[in-house]
């Protein structure tokens, strides 16, 4: 798989943490961590991303928020985004695609489950 420069948004450390080693594990390297949507927009701003995994539910700016903000962008129309989160109602997800992310995956995940969801994602705006 093509080594994806990913930012990982999720405001428990707990969590970053569990997805960066899933993400470790699965061959990904280059992975950057954000607390909430600001802290991810302003990443952003510095630097380049190729792939986005997302938390719902954060202070200051939730995963939909921040999803909305990029959307806006032109430069951000591709960006492929995943997100992840305990919210597992049918209208949540049909709330979350539309307002723009390529995929979704219910917590708790396993690697495998990560894995698959990115390759996924990436084939689908390939």
């Amino acid at each position: 798989m093509v080594d994806l420069k990913i930012l990982a948004v999720d405001d428990s450390p707990t969590m970053r943490r569990i997805i960066i080693n899933t993400l470790k594990r699965a061959g990904f390297t280059d992975i950057t961590e954000a607390t909430d949507g600001k802290d991810a927009l302003a990443k952003m701003k510095v630097d380049n991303f190729n792939f986005v995994i997302t938390d719902w539910n954060m202070p200051e700016m939730n995963g939909l928020e921040f999803v909305s903000n990029v959307r806006k962008s032109s430069e951000y129309k591709k960006l492929p985004i995943l997100m992840v989160t305990t919210r597992s109602v049918k209208d949540d997800i049909i709330e979350a695609m539309k307002a723009g992310v390529n995929n979704y995956i219910v917590k708790p995940f396993t690697p495998d489950t990560l894995k698959e969801k990115i390759s996924q994602t990436i084939e689908s705006i390939s």
